[in-house]
């Protein structure tokens, strides 16, 4: 429980998510339905990018930083408009940029009055902050909890519409396996949700093979895509990584179609960057 994600906030693999979950918010509110998120590793909520933290790694200049420096296509824009939004929200919708939201802070900024968010968090200082940043609301509920508890203890929500969110540390070797495992369950009792599965691009053999035993388990309709920036000199940082989309919208691979080519040549690095997107697991 050491990892602390102010480290690496708004780096490549943030970017790929929040676009990710951004478009995936924007396609549950085409119904007048209520709607939960349910994010189970939560963080703060919302991360200063002139924090000791940040600055040590400097990881936001190679992902956000690079995202908002470039001028983007008239079609990347649109689909891009809604996460970036979000951003200059909490920056007084100026181009200065110092505060970049979680996916918390980003699922909050899109939620209508009628949509609900549950976020969990273990680690003790940072479910502190992120009670005290969300105090008051009723909107949002924060629970500090393991986030793997949270699946098997808030699924199905009694909206029955909605949004997982899973993006643990990967600090322990058999975190993919675990992920598996909890998420095999939690869609045995929510087959209809939506489940958004991160993942760091470092062990081939491991995403391998969580999307062979989500396919065993049962689970169907299984979305891959991953955006990678390539080498970097500093070793531990980011150097890209995936989602694993249960249950994607319609919509969501085509649009990924069209902004993927585009963050792949913005932020890349060096050899190894790029895109991919693929039906993993059939319906």
């Amino acid at each position: 429980m050491n990892y602390r994600h102010a480290y690496h906030a708004g780096n490549i693999g943030d970017v790929l998510k929040h676009a990710v979950i951004a478009r995936i918010i924007v396609y549950l509110q085409r119904k007048d339905k209520p709607f939960r998120i349910l994010d189970t590793h939560s963080g703060i909520g919302l991360y200063d990018l002139t924090s000791d933290e940040t600055q040590r790694t400097g990881e936001w200049q190679r992902g956000i930083g690079k995202v908002l420096a470039r001028p983007m296509p008239e079609d990347v824009a649109g689909i891009l408009t809604p996460w970036l939004e979000a951003v200059r929200a909490q920056n007084d919708g100026g181009p200065d940029l110092r505060y970049y939201p979680g996916s918390p802070m980003l699922a909050r900024h899109l939620a209508r009055k009628i949509d609900r968010l549950t976020l969990t968090e273990l680690h003790p200082q940072d479910f502190q902050t992120l009670s005290e940043r969300f105090a008051g609301d009723y909107q949002v509920r924060t629970i500090h909890l393991d986030g793997w508890l949270a699946l098997n203890s808030f699924l199905p929500p009694k909206e029955k519409r909605g949004l997982v969110v899973i993006d643990p540390a990967f600090e322990v070797t058999d975190e993919f396996d675990r992920m598996t495992q909890v998420v095999s369950k939690a869609w045995k009792k929510w087959p209809g949700g939506i489940y958004a599965l991160w993942y760091p691009l470092k062990d081939r053999q491991a995403i391998k093979r969580m999307y062979a035993d989500l396919d065993t388990a049962g689970v169907r309709n299984v979305l891959q895509v991953e955006l990678a920036a390539g080498e970097s000199t500093k070793t531990s940082a980011m150097l890209g990584s995936g989602l694993a989309i249960i249950n994607p919208p319609y919509t969501l691979a085509e649009e990924l179609k069209t902004i993927l080519p585009w963050l792949a040549e913005t932020l890349q690095a060096g050899k190894g960057s790029g895109w991919a997107l693929e039906q993993r697991i059939p319906e």
